[in-house]
């Protein structure tokens, strides 16, 4: 008895831990929407080039997340972190420098290293803490993780629309003085200097607790470690289930985070709240906050409802949501859209178990697979991007309304299709 309750706590204290691990990512992935909206204002870009910000970011998931997988099976987790993170130092020094000599192509360049950082940190990091536990609890504790990347999120918005923004105005006819865009770009500088500072603790708070950790993740199959990129990919898009999920965090990601970096936009236009852009930045905190608050309350959910369920029900309600700013629009509009969030918030976790579970292929092959399809971070918002430039920013909306619907008939097929277990065996789970 003694020793399962030792097994236990050893457990939970990696499991808190890796959770660390959720906020700083989280944190840093949210000041990607205001500083979309500031490098629009600095470099006087368009709607589509000011998104290759956010392309540049999220593509790192296409580049790296397949030989991340790899990495994970050949230096197993705590290895695979800690190489994780020193890429993401080198990111904020190269951002640093752009911020310094101000050159928008490096800032491109600073972005995408950063979040190949990331990307190899959440293949580690998403299946880690899905297995920290019981196996019936995967759920809960991959969404209750998230829970502390939302808080991340919710945070970053804020700080960086009072750092990136001051002053900066992108409405047609705007002026940029000197004076502005030098206090942005040495706002960047300073975000980026403290983001290196949290990242260093973050990894010694994980090379303290690297025994803990090592003890507590579950073995990974010796004959991953010798595979390569293009056996994983093979592994991976062997399973059905595996490239339905893949599909289903490719729009998830995509529609998420064009809605995040529009927001700005958004809610500076006449056509819904017409503020200033640095307090229309400031209230897009409020779009992961409410990302944060569901995940809280969907992680008790998920004690009580079938993962699916839940997820046909949230991605409904998102696609209902905007809808209604593409045929309402107005002040109301800008209300509604805030509230999108609240409904993405369990999606990605329960996209990735849910698919995890189903999956034929290997854990670390899916993982790599499903953080590869974070690509479409970087597909879809210039693709919003492209409408908005055409049209406004209200009518932009109605292609992550095309993402959601999607979504949903993803979950409804998930509750009606068969757990792949290890051992091969299936069976049933009800349906909605």
């Amino acid at each position: 008895m003694a020793q399962s309750d030792g097994r236990s706590a050893t457990v939970t204290s990696a499991y808190a831990i890796v959770t660390c691990l959720f906020f700083a990512w989280g944190f840093i992935t949210s000041l990607v929407d205001p500083l979309v909206a500031a490098v629009k204002g600095i470099f006087q870009l368009s709607d589509v080039e000011a998104q290759l910000s956010a392309s540049a970011f999220f593509i790192a998931y296409g580049v790296m997340s397949l030989p991340a997988a790899v990495l994970l099976s050949r230096r197993k987790a705590v290895s695979t972190v800690l190489i994780a993170l020193g890429l993401m130092v080198a990111g904020c020094m190269i951002m640093l420098a752009a911020a310094n000599i101000a050159v928008y192509e490096l800032v491109l360049l600073g972005l995408f290293v950063l979040a190949s950082g990331i990307t190899i940190l959440q293949v580690a990091a998403n299946p880690l803490a899905a297995a920290l536990g019981p196996s019936n609890k995967s759920h809960f504790r991959l969404t209750f993780s998230q829970t502390f990347n939302s808080l991340g999120t919710f945070i970053g918005p804020y700080l960086g629309a009072v750092l990136f923004l001051k002053g900066v105005e992108v409405k047609h006819g705007a002026v940029i003085t000197d004076e502005v865009r030098t206090q942005s770009l040495a706002g960047i500088d300073r975000a980026f200097f403290w983001i290196a500072g949290l990242i260093i603790l973050v990894g010694v708070i994980i090379w303290m607790g690297r025994k803990v950790i090592s003890a507590s993740a579950p073995a990974a199959p010796d004959e991953t470690a010798r595979r390569g990129v293009a056996a994983t990919f093979r592994d991976a898009t062997s399973s059905n289930w595996a490239l339905f999920g893949g599909l289903a965090i490719f729009l998830y990601v995509g529609a998420e985070v064009a809605i995040g970096t529009q927001m700005s936009f958004f809610l500076n236009s006449d056509r819904v709240w017409g503020v200033p852009l640095e307090d229309a930045a400031k209230y897009v905190s409020l779009y992961w906050g409410g990302a944060m608050v569901g995940r809280l309350v969907g992680s008790g959910l998920l004690t009580k409802v079938p993962a699916p369920r839940l997820l046909a029900v949230f991605t409904g309600m998102a696609c209902a949501m905007c809808l209604y700013v593409f045929a309402v629009g107005g002040v109301s509009a800008g209300y509604v859209a805030l509230a999108i969030g609240l409904f993405n918030s369990i999606m990605f976790p329960v996209i990735f178990t849910i698919t995890l579970e189903r999956s034929t292929a290997s854990e670390e092959a899916t993982s790599g697979f499903l953080c590869f399809s974070i690509i479409g971070g970087a597909a879809i918002p210039p693709l919003v991007g492209l409408v908005s430039q055409n049209s406004d920013y209200v009518t932009a909306l109605i292609v992550p309304a095309l993402c959601y619907a999607i979504l949903c008939f993803f979950a409804i097929s998930a509750a009606r299709a068969r757990i792949a277990h290890p051992t091969g065996v299936e069976e049933p789970i009800s349906a909605v």
